[in-house]
């Protein structure tokens, strides 16, 4: 408290001389004093300069003391008001302490009264602005209380992943959005018990911890299938909230979303599941050949050796097919190829495709079409990659076709796309193949095809080279009547 400071004192009276005698008495004690004649003059003084103490006489000819009183204490509620009454104005000066006021004192008045008296509401001021001041520290530190808790409450909210802190009778203490979403609730409410509410893998979870022992305070995870059919997997860490003497007082709940993670592993398993199938078969076979050739108690002629040969130069070369489209197909995901970008007449890579596999156009007598439009863009790409690309469509509308059938190619520029039409008069497919055709290994497996043979990894390829160059692939196809294959990839260059 600083008891040293000088007090500024403002006398309100319209007694001139008991106001400069006051004045004079209490300069003389160390006092810093100004008057005012009327009412008026002390509302302007008092109400414009924050003064310690305030001596108001209560009878004024223009204003009334009380409606001085109340004015500078609207304007410093701190300023400690003494009001100055004679014996006749008690009970104005009773109201006037209910206004507000500090303390009254009767006139006249001696001296010592008065000196006694502003020693007691030098003492009060003091009070007052030492609270004024915890009180403004309070409200600042309560605003940036309130500020952090904003703050966290922003960042708690932008998380991602779902948070839940919970004490230890389970209630719930806070929580975010992604946690509703997560375990799709409409809303928890603060101290609610939530443990029920929650999937029983994880309540089972935030029990281990609850029922852990002292030296054993640790997190627990777990990976949860919280929606059937690997639609939403989270992976929940339950740590604990020790207080200082290592009971625990709560829990913090955590659900990252790992369902992309888990489809990943889904189809890493099935893909090794599918290769391993692929590659069984062949191998079986070219063992069983190998073994019958070298066993000399089996006696085969040398026809049938040859054929065991042929057979198995078959199998591996089918094998070595696979191994290099998965080779292919991997680095294509992986951006590994390196690409040797140039101008592409794609008129002259079709023919040279299509020139590819003349002897297999004509085992099975199939016609071959192709129509281009006059003055076609070039293409910018890779001559090998976009090569693969067509060599696959035709190779595939080859395979699939019928004896004695046909294909159709044509060649247009629309809406700056180079769209080219593989059409062919083949087996076609069923709805439900059409849906899987550029899934990896997949192959239609029906009467028409049982006897083709193939790795289902073409078209798959097919798919990751068109999406590279930012084009689009659309499949047109009926079971028994054939299928059109659109291949829509942008041009960039004019001839």
């Amino acid at each position: 408290m600083e008891s040293d400071r000088t007090k500024n004192v403002l006398i309100v009276d319209d007694e001139r001389a008991l106001c400069q005698g006051t004045k004079r008495l209490l300069e003389d004690e160390g006092y810093c004093v100004s008057t005012a004649e009327n009412g008026s003059e002390g509302i302007s003084l008092g109400t414009c300069v924050e003064y310690d103490i305030a001596l108001i006489d209560l009878k004024m000819p223009d204003i009334n003391g009380l409606k001085v009183l109340t004015e500078i204490l609207k304007a410093h509620p701190n300023t400690v008001c003494i009001v100055a009454t004679g014996y006749a104005s008690y009970e104005t000066a009773i109201e006037a302490t209910k206004i507000g006021a500090f303390s009254y004192i009767p006139k006249p008045f001696t001296s010592e009264e008065l000196l006694r008296l502003l020693n007691q509401a030098e003492y009060k001021r003091e009070i007052l602005i030492e609270k004024a001041k915890w009180t403004k520290e309070r409200e600042e530190r309560l605003l940036e209380v309130a500020f952090e808790k904003t703050r966290l409450n922003t960042i708690i909210n932008s998380i991602s992943d779902g948070l839940l802190v919970i004490n230890k009778n389970s209630e719930a203490v806070l929580f975010n959005p992604s946690l509703l979403k997560f375990l799709e609730l409409d809303n928890i409410k603060i101290e609610e018990r939530i443990i029920d509410r929650l999937h029983p893998e994880l309540s089972n979870l935030i029990n281990k911890v609850f029922s852990a022992s002292k030296k054993e305070k640790k997190s627990y995870s777990a990976q949860i299938e919280l929606k059937a059919d690997n639609q939403l997997y989270v992976e929940a860490t339950c740590s604990p909230v020790v207080n200082h003497d290592g009971e625990i007082a709560g829990i913090v709940v955590v659900l990252k979303d790992i369902t992309n993670l888990k489809k990943i592993e889904l189809l890493k398993s099935q893909f090794v599941s599918m290769v391993s199938h692929e590659l069984k078969a062949p191998l079986a076979a070219v063992n069983g050949y190998l073994q019958l050739l070298s066993d000399k108690s089996f006696l085969i002629t040398e026809e049938q050796k040859q054929s065991f040969i042929l057979k198995s130069q078959k199998r591996i070369d089918g094998l070595l097919k696979m191994i290099n489209d998965l080779l292919d197909l991997s680095r294509i995901e992986l951006k590994k190829i390196r690409r040797e970008i140039e101008n592409l007449d794609l008129t002259e890579l079709i023919k040279s495709a299509i020139e590819l596999f003349q002897l297999n156009l004509k085992a099975k007598n199939i016609s071959v079409t192709f129509n281009a439009k006059s003055n076609m863009p070039k293409l910018k790409g890779d001559r090998e990659e976009i090569g693969r690309l067509f060599t696959n469509l035709i190779g595939n509308a080859i395979k699939y076709n019928c004896e004695n059938g046909f294909i159709k190619i044509t060649m247009e520029y629309l809406s700056h796309f180079i769209v080219v039409a593989i059409q062919d008069g083949g087996i076609g497919m069923k709805p439900e193949e059409k849906k899987k055709l550029f899934h990896e290994f997949f192959r239609a497996k029906n009467e028409l095809t049982k006897d083709i043979s193939g790795t289902g990894l073409g078209l798959s390829i097919v798919k990751h080279i068109v999406d590279s160059y930012s084009g689009k692939i659309e499949v047109e196809s009926e079971y028994k009547v054939g299928t059109i294959i659109k291949i829509f990839l942008p041009a960039f260059e004019k001839n």
